[in-house]
This record gives C-alpha cells, structure tokens and sequence, in this order.
C-alpha cells in the first residue's frame, strides 16, 4: 500500500478551533501577501503610464520637437513590463494560496460541510509551503500583463509615434517624408520605421502566442492552485 493511499483510508479527523483558527490566521496573511503584490503591480502600471505621459508632453510640445521621446519610451515600458511580470509570479502564488483556502477550506464551512487537514486542499497547501515555487513561468506572466495593461499603452505609442510624423511640421503630403521625418541621426528613417514595424508586430504576436500557452496549460494543469 502506497503512502497516498494510507494517508487517504486513515479516518478523518475533524478540525478543533485552535486549529481553524490558524488557518484563519494563515488566510489572512496569504490575503495580505497578494494585496501588496497587487499594489505593486499597479505601481509599474503607473510608471509605464506615466513616462509614456511625458514623452507625448515632449513629443507634441511644439512642432519642431522630436519623436525621438516617444521611440525611447517604448523601449522604457518593455523594462517595466519585465519588471512587473516578475511582481506578477509573486502575486500568483500568494493568490493562489488564498483561493484555494476560499474554495476548499471555508466554502465548505458555509455550506456546513466538515472539513479535515486530510483533504487534498491541505497536503497541497502544505507542499506549496515546504517547497515554495512560482505557478506561472515569467513568459506568461509577461503576456498576461501586456494583454491586461500594457498592450494598450504600446498602442497609444505606436498611435502618437506616427501621427506626430503625419501632422509636424507640417501634414503629409507625400509617405516618403515620414521616413525623413523618422531619420535619428546617422540612422535612416526606412530603418527606424522598420524597426518600430517589428516592435510592434513582436509584441502583438506575444501576446497572441502566450495566450495559446495559457489556455494550454489550464488544460493540462493537474493542481486547482496552479488555475490562477
């Protein structure tokens, strides 16, 4: 006989109030945790939002002024949705934590169920705690922010990049002055177009192809904490 298999004919032995309320202690700091997290995700947000704010401040303060902001900004929001794709990992596992006490452990209190530390809910509460690790990789937790947030900011990026290029100095009249107007320095206007191409295009497919991996993986998932 298996140690799983003992472990699940030993007779169950209902929770005492000491022990509920632990857990009740323990949900509260889980809940705490993911809170924190929470507000530091939102922080990033902030900054990317932000920065983006005064590039578009420099970039159509006059008609002269350069797009060169709005091209450094892209690349800036990229560093925090990094950074907030790593804030995001940790966010997930407290949560995780929460929702699975939420779900196994104090909705059957209300439904007045009994509860007992032998149920599948706890040993996996507790491996998660002798063995912490992340539930997401930092890939998906990147395309889930970009599509959550930053996908919008990057388009209002793109968005402002070539209308300050359509509308300063003065209107378009002929397409090949927008690859002047993109000209930074010795780089060519075609290739700095180019290369805001491809940006863009990169980060639309990422956030296509993260998605695909999500809904892969929820399928394949074989634990409830890993669903958040």
């Amino acid at each position: 006989m298996t140690d799983e298999n003992a472990e699940e004919d030993r007779p169950k032995k209902e929770m005492d109030p000491g022990t509920i309320g632990a857990i009740a202690h323990l949900y509260r700091a889980e809940v705490f945790r993911s809170t924190h997290w929470r507000s530091r995700l939102d922080n990033t947000t902030n900054w990317a939002v932000v920065t983006t704010g005064i590039a578009l401040s420099a970039t159509f303060s006059n008609r002269d002024a350069s797009p060169l902001p709005m091209v450094l900004v892209g690349l800036l929001v990229t560093v925090f949705l990094i950074f907030e794709a790593r804030r995001y990992r940790y966010y997930n596992m407290f949560r995780a934590r929460a929702r699975l006490l939420e779900s196994d452990f104090y909705a059957p209190l209300l439904l007045g169920k009994s509860s007992s530390t032998n149920g599948t809910w706890a040993r996996m509460l507790a491996d998660d705690y002798e063995t912490p690790h992340y539930h997401i990789s930092l890939v998906r937790a990147a395309g889930r922010r970009l599509r959550s947030n930053y996908s919008w900011i990057l388009a209002i990026q793109a968005i402002a990049y070539f209308g300050k290029l359509a509308i300063h100095p003065v209107p378009l009249t002929e397409f090949s002055q927008a690859f002047e107007r993109a000209a930074i320095g010795p780089v060519p206007g075609y290739l700095v177009f180019l290369a805001g191409v491809v940006f863009h295009t990169s980060w639309i497919v990422f956030a296509i192809v993260t998605l695909r991996l999500d809904k892969r993986y929820r399928k394949k998932r074989k634990s409830p904490m890993q669903a958040i």
